[in-house]
């Protein structure tokens, strides 16, 4: 059977594969860039509501979870927010910040993957999508892909296949297969940015499904002032997505549920409202339906008059580090991204190339570098995969 070469192939046409491929392609590289999807960059199609939040002005490595915290400094520093910004104004996609840094396609998600494929093709790279992936070998110094019914070669080969988020596009741990069929270390995947469920007494909370409000959210020493949302098993909304990349099943989750109010306001409403219930005092804070729920809670009936300033005290600070245990996650049905992944340890962060098999790199979100919510993870996407793709 006669076996197609390439310079290199990479394996995953999403954010981190397009971008590799076409910077390689673009130095002169025959990449052929292959997707068990029928289509390239089907998650950069529904991120953002479909209009892509594709990177963050505030992109910096304080923003990402690894094993490694230093690990994507380098990439990251090497292909910043500031550098994507200029290929999609190159290609004349208009786009908007939408709040905290995040940017989104005016139009849709469509024009970023079109922009990609448009620098694969000013590359050459040959795409080919809609069969799956086999046997992936390695001797002789060239990589070898069934893909199909064909076979393939190159003396390079890109993981780019991504994490097991969102199991209905196609994701799977096939990078994490892959990596360890070369002697690579995992680092345990989980679901991250993903919705935390509520059980025993917290359960009572689910009745106020789709009631959302500003608040800060702490898990560990990670701490996000963003929106909650309840949701009809749980917890949701961008500060909870944020902090569920941290928290770790069996430890509590805190709420501030008025992070913006000073020291003493309860008692300053007593003062200035003293007939007012705490129902009332809550309300003019937050929705009607979480103000009912929270004062019932905190059993400080009649009003305000009627308590005591330490019994206020005390209902004030409760509000303030109000106590969630969550009994889990909606899973990786649900998360955005995945934590965890392949080892940063075995890779270098100047080239994405594992430093045990030359010339075998991983990019993108099959690496154990996690970004926040916001568009950090397509920053990094972007980095990870230029990085790979100057050097392939």
């Amino acid at each position: 059977m006669t076996i197609a070469d390439y310079d290199a192939i990479v394996l995953g046409a999403g954010a981190a594969g397009l971008m590799c491929a076409a910077v390689a392609g673009q130095r002169g590289r025959r990449v052929l860039l292959l997707d068990h999807a029928d289509q390239v960059g089907k998650k950069i199609l529904i991120s953002g509501g479909g209009r892509c939040n594709f990177t963050n002005i505030h992109t910096r490595p304080e923003a990402y979870i690894s094993a490694n915290p230093h690990f994507a400094k380098s990439a990251l520093a090497r292909y910043t927010a500031a550098d994507f910004i200029a290929l999609v104004e190159a290609h004349r996609i208009a786009y908007h910040e939408k709040t905290l840094g995040q940017l989104f396609c005016d139009g849709s998600a469509k024009q970023i993957v079109a922009m990609l494929l448009d620098e694969c093709a000013k590359g050459g790279v040959d795409v080919r999508c809609g069969q799956p992936v086999g046997a992936v070998g390695h001797a002789d110094g060239r990589f070898t892909v069934r893909f199909g019914e064909q076979d393939f070669a190159a003396p390079a080969l890109v993981i780019a296949t991504g994490g097991r988020s969102i199991p209905k596009m196609g994701a799977s741990g096939f990078a994490y297969d892959l990596a360890r069929q070369f002697g690579l270390r995992v680092v345990e995947p989980r679901p991250a940015l993903v919705p935390l469920t509520l059980g025993g007494d917290d359960a009572l909370f689910r009745d106020l499904s789709g009631v959302a409000t500003p608040v800060e959210a702490r898990a560990g020493k990670a701490a996000f002032r963003e929106a909650a949302l309840f949701t009809h098993k749980g917890l949701s909304g961008p500060a909870i997505l944020q902090i569920s990349s941290y928290w770790r099943h069996g430890e509590p989750v805190t709420i501030d549920f008025l992070p913006a109010a000073p020291q003493g306001w309860l008692t300053a409403a007593k003062r200035s409202r003293p007939r007012a219930t705490l129902r009332a005092a809550l309300g003019a804070h937050l929705p009607d339906r979480l103000a009912e729920t929270l004062a019932d809670r905190l059993a400080l009936p009649g009003e305000l008059a009627a308590q005591t300033d330490r019994k206020l005290a005390e209902a004030e600070a409760q509000l303030a580090r109000w106590t969630f245990r969550p009994n889990g996650t909606e899973g990786f049905a649900k998360a955005e991204v995945t934590i965890g992944g392949i080892a940063t340890a075995g890779l270098s962060s100047q080239t994405m190339m594992a430093k045990s098999v030359a010339n075998l790199y991983a990019v993108g979100e099959a690496v154990d570098v996690t970004g926040w919510l916001g568009g950090y993870n397509f920053q990094w996407a972007w980095a990870s995969g230029h990085a790979a793709g100057q050097v392939i």
